[in-house]
């Protein structure tokens, strides 16, 4: 997992989700869960795009929530 932006940068987008997409995060958060298994980030942001016609940058900030989210629950 990268860094992709700053933290300040990320919760911005993040903010901005909803608004822009009409759907909170935590549904984006599960559309990923319920998605392909894909690996790579890249792969991952590149499905979301394609499949639910997101920016590039909001489907990288959901990627980027949805992996420091997961390594966040296997540090539990």
């Amino acid at each position: 997992m990268s860094q992709v932006f700053s933290e300040e940068t990320h919760r911005n987008l993040l903010s901005r989700i909803p608004h822009c997409t009409g759907r909170q995060v935590s549904e984006w958060l599960r559309t990923v869960e319920e998605g392909p298994s894909l690996v790579r980030f890249e792969e991952k942001v590149s499905w979301l795009r394609g499949e639910h016609d997101l920016s590039y940058g909001h489907a990288k900030a959901i990627i980027h929530e949805y992996d420091l989210r997961r390594a966040a629950r296997k540090l539990l």
